[in-house]
This record gives C-alpha cells, sequence and structure tokens, in this order.
C-alpha cells in the first residue's frame, strides 16, 4: 500500500490543482501565439504608463511572442503532459486498465521529451525574463527532468516496475514546477508595490523555488512510501 488514503487525497488535490494550473497557462499562450503564427498578428495591447505591473505583465507575453514557433513547440505537448499525467500515475486506473496505462505512457513519455528538448532550447536561443538566474535553473532542471526521464525509460525496459516507478515521479514532478512556479511568481507580482521588485529580479529566484520545492516533496513521497516498496519486492 501506498501513503495513508488522507494523505494520498491531499497529495491527488494537489496534483490535480497543479495540472489544472499548467492546462490553464498553456491554454492561454497558445490561444495568444495562434494568431501570431498564423501572420494574424493583432496590434499590442496599449498599456498605461502608470499600470506598471500591467506593464510587466505585457513584456513576458511579447517575449514567447517574438519566439511563438519554439514556445508552441514547448507548450502544445506540455499541455498534453499536464492533461495525460494524473491518469497515468492513478493507481486505480493503471491497475485497472494496463494497456490504457502502457499506450498513455508511450504519450506522455514522447511529450515530456519534446518539453524537456524544446526547454533546454528556449534557455538558450530565448532571453530569459529573470536573467542568468532563471536561465540557469531552467537548464539545470531541464537537464534534471531528461536523465529522470531517460533512467526510468530504462528501467521499464528491463521490467524494473518499482525503479521505473521512482524515476517517473521524479521526472514529473520536475514537470510538475512549471504549475506551481506560476502561484510564486502571481505572490511576487502581488507584493512588488511593497518590495519594488521587478520580473528580472524574482523570475529567476521562483523558478529555483518551484523546481526545488517539486524536487523535495517527491524525494518525501518516495521515501514516505519506501517501506511498502520494499516490503513488496521479492527475495
Amino acid at each position: 500500500m501506498d501513503a495513508a488514503p488522507p494523505r494520498r487525497r491531499l497529495l491527488w488535490t494537489a496534483v490535480i490543482f497543479l495540472s489544472l494550473i499548467g492546462v490553464a497557462v498553456a491554454t492561454r499562450r497558445i490561444v495568444l501565439l495562434a494568431p501570431v503564427v498564423s501572420g494574424h498578428v493583432h496590434p499590442p495591447t496599449v498599456v498605461p504608463a502608470a499600470n506598471r505591473r500591467m506593464a510587466q505583465l505585457r513584456a513576458t507575453d511579447d517575449l514567447f511572442a517574438a519566439h511563438p514557433r519554439l514556445t508552441l513547440v514547448h507548450i502544445v505537448p506540455g499541455l498534453l503532459f499536464m492533461l495525460l499525467g494524473p491518469f497515468q500515475f492513478n493507481r486505480a486506473i493503471r491497475s485497472k486498465y494496463p494497456k490504457w496505462h502502457r499506450i498513455n505512457g508511450r504519450i506522455f513519455v514522447a511529450c515530456a521529451y519534446v518539453v524537456g528538448i524544446s526547454a533546454l532550447l528556449m534557455s538558450v536561443a530565448m532571453p530569459a525574463i529573470g536573467g542568468v538566474n532563471q536561465a540557469v535553473a531552467t537548464t539545470l532542471f531541464g537537464i534534471l527532468f531528461l536523465i529522470a526521464l531517460t533512467t526510468a525509460f530504462r528501467h521499464i525496459l528491463r521490467g524494473e516496475i518499482w525503479q521505473h516507478r521512482e524515476w517517473m515521479i521524479r521526472a514529473y514532478a520536475i514537470g510538475l514546477a512549471v504549475a506551481t512556479i506560476r502561484p510564486i511568481i502571481g505572490f511576487f507580482f502581488a507584493t512588488s508595490p511593497l518590495t519594488g521588485l521587478t520580473p528580472h529580479e524574482f523570475f529567476g529566484t521562483a523558478f529555483w523555488l518551484g523546481f526545488t520545492l517539486q524536487a523535495i516533496a517527491a524525494e518525501v513521497y518516495l521515501h514516505v512510501t519506501a517501506p511498502a516498496r520494499l516490503t513488496s519486492l521479492p527475495t
């Protein structure tokens, strides 16, 4: 058995909540970039100079609009990653519908690889809003994401189910961090009138916090469920 039922419910509530944030962010970005890619570019929104926070938000949208195709290559499979992830990690679905789990898993892993590789390309090809601090965070965790994903894939090819599960959880946690980062950025935006911090100053910190918290959460969960895993292994 995994964690206690109340813990599982709390965990799944958090996962679904973060997945919905990820879906909302990806959908918004796709809607904004689709006209740019199709050639039907709308004129930029006029932002009053006095509204500093709206001007900052507009600047982040303009950055992605300057690299629409690369962003969409990252965002579209990212949307599928957010939608398919909860189904892939649901134990009831996995045990009752193993064929669906395998098919969903192949699509999920393919999307994850595109997300990870394109994230590294974006770190190099696009200027980071948070400067070097953000670029280092996305590069480091992008590499860790691909390492975890590849390690999980190698384990499943060898039939090593539990090791596959552990590394997939690590990869999924890092991928889901994109959604965790959004409330953190929202907090920094909301408190910016008091702190005076700009996106260039707090985006890097937000990315480090989001990625690190997700990585820690994954390791804590694996530690909590380790006794059940060990007792279920053949002797």
